[in-house]
């Protein structure tokens, strides 16, 4: 191996870690298609409100659009955990705006919803447990094993799980406010904006965070491996009972 060799296969490695991790991010958050999933029902609330001012006829088209990507996803045989969180979401909602009579409470379980989910990222890394990473650790095979056996890893979910938090808590920050001091169609629209430019923020930091740290280490392999090592020296015992000689030489 010549000194020009060696850095292009560690470039390469280095690509190879990015982009497992950038696919792992993807499977773990939804993708492009569990954003359009997450803004769309909102958005054709909000819509609909600001012509019509039609609190009954804005809900019932939100939970009728979740339903219908929950759909889609199972003709398609797709997982469904986010269409199915985004259906619950606006369910709550929509119970909450038609309890209260109040088009602005549509929007109030997921604001509790992102409020909880940013104190749970702070609470969990100051736990020494970054919420992070228990939900990327078997995405990635790793499982829990970054907690003990990987300390860079560790401080990687720690560094994500800061980030999340913090860009929650300012997300909630903004939004709190306007629940008092705005109208339902300014909060809606103020919402619907705020839905993806922080949670790329949050993903991108995730990826830099984790495509720096090192390697996750593969537990379910592991654990394969120690099977097929257990099954081979089974198989050979077993051999060595059945050999013609030992039985011989033992009688």
């Amino acid at each position: 191996m010549t000194s020009l060799d060696k850095p292009t296969e560690e470039t390469t490695a280095d690509d190879g870690a990015r982009a497992v991790t950038e696919a792992a991010l993807l499977e773990a958050f939804g993708g492009v298609r569990g954003m359009v999933e997450t803004v769309l029902p909102g958005l054709l609330f909000v819509t609909i409100f600001t012509i019509n001012k039609n609190l009954h006829w804005s809900a019932i088209a939100a939970l009728a659009v979740a339903l219908v990507l929950v759909a889609v996803r199972l003709v398609m045989r797709d997982t469904v955990k986010h269409a199915f969180s985004g259906v619950f979401g606006v369910a709550f909602g929509v119970i909450f705006a038609m309890m209260t009579g109040n088009a602005k409470d549509f929007y109030l379980p997921g604001m509790l919803y992102t409020l909880g989910l940013g104190l749970a990222y702070i609470v969990t890394t100051l736990a020494g447990v970054p919420l992070i990473g228990l939900i990327l650790g078997p995405v990635f095979k790793e499982n829990l094993s970054w907690r003990t056996r990987n300390p860079g890893r560790k401080k990687a979910y720690a560094k994500a799980s800061w980030a999340w938090g913090l860009i929650l808590l300012g997300k909630c920050a903004i939004l709190f406010p306007l629940y008092w001091w705005a109208d339902t169609t300014q909060l809606g629209w103020v919402l619907v904006a705020l839905k993806i430019p922080p949670f790329l923020l949050a993903v991108w930091l995730t990826w830099v965070f984790l495509a720096k740290a090192p390697a996750p280490i593969d537990v379910f392999a592991e654990m394969e491996a120690q099977e097929q090592a257990e099954r081979e020296k089974a198989a050979a015992a077993d051999a060595a009972d059945r050999t013609p000689g030992r039985h011989r030489r033992e009688a």
